[in-house]
């Protein structure tokens, strides 16, 4: 268990696009980090929010107040890095008091080059955010915060590209394949587009006997099939979905072909957009661990981990035709529905075989409500094989 590097309190600020400012102190880097200012509601788990490709691109505020006493370690790391842009929190822990934990928070900020803020009353900036929606924003702190005006802080602010129209995908996949192979005896083969996945959801997968080919986002149609995958995965990840023109065009390739496929989150939504649905960014997002989700056929509520922006835009109700080239995917319905909202968490294809959720069932740290979906992968990809035994 290793202590937290104390360090003389300097000053940071927090600056929103509407000028408004949250003075607080310094915590993790310093120096100045823009992006969209969103808040995260998980009591826990605050190390695979900073690791989950999705924050890409966002300062997140923490709604809990106390944040940091479990310390980090390198087991619980959801991906290769932070990447959080940002970090707000209102009460930094002042030591590490957990067994597991290999550095303080406050060092993983640091030497992950994120800046952050700690002393700032999170509850008012995130009431604040309720009212703006997700919006610009930057820390500011170090040597460069002594000598700036306000309003020069909130011109750089508001000078930062917005998240719409955003695209992080190729800053998050992975450079080349990677095959992970099953546990204990093979049921058969996912090909998993890696759009900014977790390793949890990796681990899920072999877990229960899936050959996982890990796959590059830039991955072509050839390549893909070249496979011969059982089932198709599409994972999560950060951006505006509206600018994935390439792995839209690759799910209808695998849909064309009747292959199955099963997509969380960014998934969700790039099965939307293939359809021929549109898509839309929420004001301001679903981040937490604490999301209750209908399941339409079920009746059965979900209390979900989520971590998105932008959500599918079809009628809740009733069975649709998609969209997309006359109709040729047939009929659609949404599968799961957010009751804090009624924003679309699923769909079902019903007559190709294609599903898709917004929220996260491999969540590490959340609630495993959902964690069922990967057995319904496991079903779906036995389906597949004894398909291809009888033809």
């Amino acid at each position: 268990m290793t202590a937290t590097t104390r360090r003389l309190p300097e000053p940071a600020l927090l600056v929103l696009e509407d000028g408004t400012v949250y003075e607080g102190e310094a915590y993790g880097a310093r120096g100045t980090r823009l992006g969209e200012v969103v808040f995260a509601t998980g009591m826990t788990g605050y190390q695979e929010t900073l690791t989950d490709p999705s924050y890409a691109g966002q300062i997140v505020v923490q709604t809990a107040p106390h944040i940091g006493n479990t310390g980090a370690n390198a087991e619980d790391m959801e991906s290769a890095r932070v990447w959080v842009r940002g970090y707000a929190v209102r009460d930094a822990a002042r030591r590490v008091s957990n067994w597991r934990s290999e550095q303080s928070l406050d060092d993983l900020l640091a030497s992950s080059e994120v800046v952050g803020i700690s002393g700032i009353d999170t509850r008012a900036l995130t009431r604040r955010l309720r009212e703006l929606g997700s919006v610009r924003g930057g820390i500011f702190s170090g040597a460069e915060l002594e000598s700036a005006r306000r309003e020069d802080l909130v011109a750089r602010v508001q000078d930062e590209p917005s998240m719409e129209g955003a695209s992080f995908v190729d800053q998050v996949t992975i450079p080349q394949p990677v095959v992970l192979e099953p546990e204990g005896e093979a049921i058969g083969t996912v090909a998993a587009l890696d759009l900014g996945i977790k390793g949890a959801t990796p681990r899920h997968m072999v877990a229960r006997g899936l050959r996982v080919h890990l796959l590059p986002a830039s991955t072509s149609l050839d390549e893909l099939l070249a496979i011969e995958p059982d089932a198709v995965f599409f994972s999560n990840g950060p951006g505006d979905p509206a600018t994935a023109d390439d792995q839209v065009e690759l799910l209808r390739g695998v849909l064309d072909a009747g292959i199955p496929y099963f997509g969380i989150c960014f998934g969700n939504q790039l099965l939307g957009r293939a359809l021929g649905f549109g898509t839309y960014k929420l004001r301001y997002g679903h981040r937490g661990i604490n999301q209750p989700v209908l399941d339409v056929e079920t009746g059965k509520v979900e209390i979900t981990a989520q971590n998105h922006g932008f959500a599918v835009d079809i009628p809740i109700t009733g069975e649709h035709v998609a969209p997309y080239g006359d109709g040729k995917y047939g009929r659609v319905k949404v599968s799961h529905i957010g009751l804090n909202d009624d924003v679309v968490e699923g769909l079902a294809c019903l007559d190709i075989p294609a599903t898709s959720v917004q929220f996260h069932p491999e969540a590490a740290s959340g609630p495993h409500d959902s964690a069922p979906a990967f057995d319904r992968l496991v079903e779906i990809v036995r389906a597949r094989r004894a398909e291809k035994k009888d033809s």
